[in-house]
This record gives C-alpha cells, sequence and structure tokens, in this order.
C-alpha cells in the first residue's frame, strides 16, 4: 500500500504540481467574471456622472435657412425635401412651414399647383395651403414648424413639429 501511495505522490510532483479541482477553477472563474462585471458597471456611473459637451443645445441647433424672403413669390408652396417640409407663402405675403407628413398615417403629401392643394396618395386627404383638412379621412391640419425671418431671411426651427386642430392666423409669419 505504501508504494501505490508513493506512487501517485511521485506522478503528481512530476507532471508539475497539484492539479486545480474543478471546483477551484469554477471558484476562479467567477470571481474573475464578477469583477469585470463591476468594473464595466463603474464606467457606466462614471460616464452618467460625467459632464457632455453636447449636452448643452446650441442656440441654432435645428435652424434650417431657407433662404431669402424675395426667393418665395406669393401664394406659393416651396418643397425642401433635405428638411422634409414646405414653406406655404401666402397671398398676402406670410410664411408658414409646413411638414410633409399626413396626419392620417404618416404618408408623404405632395403639392399639387394646378389643384392649388396638398393631396395625400394614401387615402385622398386634402389639405389647403396653410395645411387645413379640406377633405378627410385626416383628423386634423398638417403640423407645422415656427418660422423667424431675419434680415430679410426666412429660417424655421425644425426641431419640434408644432401640432394644431386646425389653422389659425397667428401660426403665420410676417416680415
Amino acid at each position: 500500500m505504501d508504494d501505490r501511495h508513493n506512487t501517485k505522490e511521485k506522478k503528481a510532483a512530476a507532471s508539475g504540481g497539484d492539479k486545480v479541482s474543478r471546483r477551484s477553477f469554477m471558484g476562479k472563474l467567477w470571481l474573475l467574471l464578477g469583477g469585470v462585471a463591476l468594473a464595466e458597471y463603474v464606467l457606466i456611473a462614471l460616464d452618467f456622472v460625467r459632464p457632455h459637451e453636447s449636452g448643452s443645445p446650441r442656440e441654432d441647433a435645428g435652424i434650417f435657412v431657407a433662404g431669402e424672403m424675395d426667393r418665395f413669390e406669393r401664394g406659393t408652396v416651396t418643397a425642401f425635401p433635405a428638411g422634409k417640409f414646405y414653406i406655404a407663402r401666402l397671398d398676402d405675403g406670410g410664411f408658414l412651414a409646413l411638414s410633409r407628413s399626413c396626419t392620417h398615417l404618416g404618408c408623404t403629401v405632395p403639392w399639387s399647383p394646378g389643384e392649388k392643394r396638398f393631396v395625400c396618395p394614401c387615402h385622398a386627404s386634402a389639405f389647403t395651403i396653410t395645411g387645413d383638412v379640406s377633405s378627410p379621412p385626416a383628423p386634423r391640419a398638417l403640423d407645422y414648424y415656427a418660422v423667424r425671418i431675419e434680415n430679410g431671411v426666412v429660417k424655421v426651427d425644425l426641431s419640434k413639429p408644432l401640432r394644431r386642430r386646425s389653422f389659425e392666423s397667428g401660426q403665420v409669419t410676417y416680415s
């Protein structure tokens, strides 16, 4: 019996020492994974509390410069595909920036100059030049954007579309 015991000790010494048990290996693995998770948590927490440069919006963020007032003829609508909106220059000279999305299902409504109205190709809703519903099923007027005129230049604030039930004269901007 002593020979067998001595033989096992000799084999263990020859193979590089004690074998790592499965339980010991799993314990070390869990400890390592716990450390990684803790480090990730700390990095996320630091990122949350660290101030970011983009946190304070610039004054001109979301402002689209449409162009000089003279560019827009009275009684016309000009499309701005990049901004996804229209500028309507009313017959009285006022400006109104309208969303291109139908308030029924969000389809893009093109301006029809011959009919002088917006007509939705999805379900035939129609809107006047001011964005008011002239033919349902659209439930409300087209959304609009705030317009300002500075030194003869028309600027549109695209940061937030403004919802409305119907057209009101206070939504029009004059120079």
